[in-house]
């Protein structure tokens, strides 16, 4: 006699979701997945934003084929109850099961090669003008093409910590650690961690780290009310400080960007130096950032005045600042909301909470991807070279169902981007509501 299912229902799977207690949904077979936490590649944070749902969507977006087989050693013997799937998570996964069969997840192409090369040329013409020319146009020139580098290496970065760029794993990791650690001295695994909540929990003001900037910015008003943030597992306060700066932050935003790699420093020495945060390889990680503190200082060093190498350092700055304006102009402006993340909201969450930039094929090197967000954000295991051809699949997807589908130019993105700021910044500046006394500072979010 076949023996009969036991079920638990959605409100039982709901209580466990906190560290130590962590049992997921996928397909309707609940999973304790408490002790694998500690040893999930992709962090133990999208495990602790998803966890007491069911997360099937999230987890075929994010994981090959080949990691199905590793899931019966979590299975608790139990099921959802009233499991069943929305109409555009059945297209969603159909989509993902026509890629695979397309080949189009293991696509690389010739793009990585080349981007490698151009790394290479990039850092070899900078060095170049440093050391062999007494010229300060040439300086400035070199100063920027460092700053090209710096956001090149950063495509790099991305792209290898959502899939291997290279087939081998050993040379996947050495390029992740010379492109990012080494050449532009931010540690792939701070970034992979701030990258995978941002995914995960795509513009919730308490869960997404990349809409987590006081003092500086703040995307919406729902802010002032001092909202925890659940990443830096702190209270982000809204005092008179940070009031002040929001007040000017459509301003503010374009300067404090060419410096904004100063924060990306911080927070990998932050997150490396941190007794309570796991961190994979971590010795790795710390050396990769000494070859960068070294040969950074050294050339800069070469430069025959003071004069020039402030120069040479604000222009790569600078330059690199492009980058992070990228980044911002994806999601600043979208829909945000306060709370935790859905998982089996997957396609609605991505949709609303990201943005596709307009460009011709021959400016994609410019974005590095970025451009299809809506593209990369459903599907981040995508190569980005194959991101233009699955754009026009996307679009019928959201069109069928009714999903936002925002695409705009570059300019007009900017211009969204500075009107979500200057709109918080006005609210910002409406006295009515009293704040806090200044608690000095809290730019650098701390790790402990």
């Amino acid at each position: 006699m076949a023996e009969s299912k036991k079920y638990i229902s959605q409100e039982d799977l709901s209580k466990h979701n906190k560290p130590g207690d962590l049992w997921i949904s996928i397909q309707g077979k609940i999973y304790n997945v408490s002790d694998w936490a500690n040893y999930h590649p992709g962090g133990e944070l999208p495990l602790l934003n998803l966890a007491g749902q069911d997360v099937t969507d999230a987890f075929v977006a994010y994981h090959p084929g080949s990691a199905w087989q590793h899931l019966d050693q979590f299975f608790t013997g139990s099921y959802l109850e009233g499991y069943s799937v929305s109409e555009v998570s059945k297209d969603y996964r159909k989509l993902i099961n026509e890629f695979t069969k397309m080949g189009l997840f293991e696509n690389r192409g010739l793009g990585v090669h080349f981007s490698l090369f151009l790394v290479a040329m990039l850092f070899s013409l900078s060095v170049y003008g440093v050391l062999y020319s007494d010229s300060t146009w040439v300086h400035l020139g070199s100063g920027g093409l460092m700053g090209f580098l710096w956001i090149q290496s950063g495509w790099h970065g991305h792209d290898s910590g959502h899939y291997q760029i290279i087939s081998s794993k050993r040379l996947n990791r050495f390029a992740q650690i010379l492109t990012g650690n080494c050449l532009a001295g931010i540690s792939i695994a701070w970034w992979k961690r701030n990258h995978n909540a941002h995914h995960i929990a795509c513009n919730s003001l308490e869960f997404d780290p990349d809409l987590q900037h006081m003092p500086f910015f703040a995307v919406s008003s729902k802010l002032f009310n001092s909202l925890t943030s659940y990443f830096y597992d702190r209270k982000m306060n809204f005092d008179a400080f940070t009031r002040t700066l929001v007040s000017y932050q459509h301003w503010t935003f374009y300067p404090v960007m060419c410096l904004a790699r100063l924060n990306l420093f911080a927070q990998s020495f932050l997150l490396l130096s941190s007794k309570r945060l796991r961190v994979n390889n971590r010795v790795q990680e710390i050396l990769g950032l000494l070859v960068f503190w070294i040969w950074y200082p050294l050339l800069v060093s070469c430069l025959p005045n003071w004069g020039e190498r402030v120069m040479f350092v604000v222009t790569s700055f600078s330059v690199t600042g492009i980058q992070h304006v990228q980044f911002c102009l994806n999601h600043f402006s979208s829909s945000v909301y306060v709370g935790t993340p859905i998982g089996n909201d997957w396609c609605e969450n991505q949709t609303n909470g990201s943005l596709d930039i307009e460009c011709p094929s021959w400016m994609d090197w410019f974005h590095g991807g970025l451009q299809f967000q809506i593209e990369h954000h459903l599907f981040p295991r995508l190569p980005r070279g194959n991101l233009r051809k699955v754009a026009p699949l996307v679009k019928e997807l959201c069109k069928k169902h009714k999903l936002p589908y925002k695409s705009v130019s570059f300019l007009k993105a900017n211009e969204l981007t500075i009107g979500t700021l200057r709109t918080a910044a006005l609210q910002a500046r409406d006295l009515a509501s009293p704040v806090p006394k200044n608690l000095v500072w809290e730019a650098v979010h701390t790790y402990g």
